[in-house]
């Protein structure tokens, strides 16, 4: 039997090739004879460069340092692919650089992710391709713009004006081509917007989020005004906290993030070379049915008939979502606090467990 094995990182405790390792430990423990592939994913967020540095053998691994969602030095790491240069925003600005105490979007900001794209454009990059997911941030791509020299100002002509006061912006960015890679397509404002639905994952209050929601109203009509693009109902504005408006402000060209990873990995060719096709995230929930990699695994999976399982830590949509989505099965851990603890050990146990119940090679 042939499965592949294609997840997600799982929430901060396992990167995507992690994962994808723990779930194959497993699924052999118990069918020794399966063939397995191994196909770590990521929709743009965490886990972006890794996967990508594994499937792309020419491209080069840059570093930097830049600014984390709090203004501290990180490393960052960046890819260089011939003119082609690959940027995860999660690296300077994700959530997970955040202890939760220090989770609070209404000071967190994308300056890094500036510094960022400012380091590959100036190693040579004709096209900037930015993973969006993950981030720690909700305030629309401003940090971003500033560090790459956008200035904002208030009614009085005050430099660096909060968002809910800027009235005017001056010194446009000048970079190559960018592809903004989202990992959800939610827009920037309202119920299904950056702050209503993601904010509270990030420390924001019902009260903040009404707020930060009140503040991008403003920045969107800011933008709009200055760069000339209407962001504030475009798919994927809203992912990782708005930073995909910014960029698609700039002019860059929105692609799922999991269409672009699963192309470069060859994905679709290896779907239709298995049996089975294993797939899974931290927490499979209604988000995940919406651009994230468990629905574009899902939907590769369905284009060939191939049956799909979701391994998760925790599970929250119902069979009928799961079933609309094109997966067969999703299966969390029993014990979540264990699988906090130890990782890599229970998602290899709950691989085990389902193995025994899918391979046709159990006992062999």
């Amino acid at each position: 039997m042939r499965v592949l094995i294609a997840p997600d990182g799982f929430g901060g405790t396992l990167s995507p090739a992690e994962a994808a390792q723990a779930i194959a430990d497993g699924w052999a423990s118990v069918a020794p004879r399966d063939q397995v592939d191994l196909a770590p994913l990521s929709d743009g967020g965490p886990g972006l460069v890794e996967v990508l540095a594994a499937a792309l053998p020419d491209a080069q691994v840059r570093e930097a340092v830049v600014e984390d969602p709090l203004g501290r030095p990180v490393p960052a790491r960046w890819l260089l692919d011939g003119a082609t240069a690959y940027v995860e925003s999660a690296q300077a600005c994700g959530l997970h650089l955040l202890t939760a105490e220090e989770r609070d979007p209404t000071r967190t900001s994308t300056y890094g992710v500036g510094q960022l794209l400012r380091a590959a454009a100036d190693a040579g990059a004709e096209r900037i391709v930015v993973g969006l997911g993950g981030s720690g941030t909700n305030e629309g791509g401003a940090g971003m713009l500033s560090a790459l020299g956008l200035q904002r100002f208030d009614a009085d002509g005050r430099a660096g004006a909060a968002l809910r006061a800027v009235v005017r912006l001056a010194g446009p960015p000048k970079l190559p081509p960018l592809v903004a890679a989202t990992d959800v397509d939610a827009p920037l404002l309202g119920l299904r917007g950056a702050s209503a639905v993601f904010g509270p994952q990030k420390g924001a209050t019902r009260e903040q989020v009404a707020l930060l929601d009140g503040a991008l109203t403003q920045w969107a009509d800011v933008l709009e005004a200055h760069l000339g693009v209407a962001v504030r109902d475009l798919p994927g504005a809203g992912a990782a906290g708005g930073l995909g408006a910014a960029l698609l402000a700039l002019g860059a060209v929105r692609e799922p993030g999991i269409a672009l990873v699963q192309r470069l990995v060859g994905l679709a060719e290896r779907v239709a070379q298995a049996d089975l096709v294993v797939t899974g995230e931290g927490t499979f929930d209604v988000s995940s049915l919406r651009g994230k990699v468990v629905s574009g695994v899902a939907a590769a999976a369905a284009e060939e008939a191939v049956p799909c399982l979701v391994l998760a830590g925790r599970v929250t949509v119902g069979r009928r979502e799961v079933a609309a989505a094109g997966v067969e099965a999703a299966y969390q851990v029993p014990d979540l606090e264990a699988s906090l603890a130890h990782p890599a050990r229970e998602l290899a146990a709950l691989a085990a467990r389902v193995g025994r119940e899918w391979s046709r090679g159990v006992g062999e």
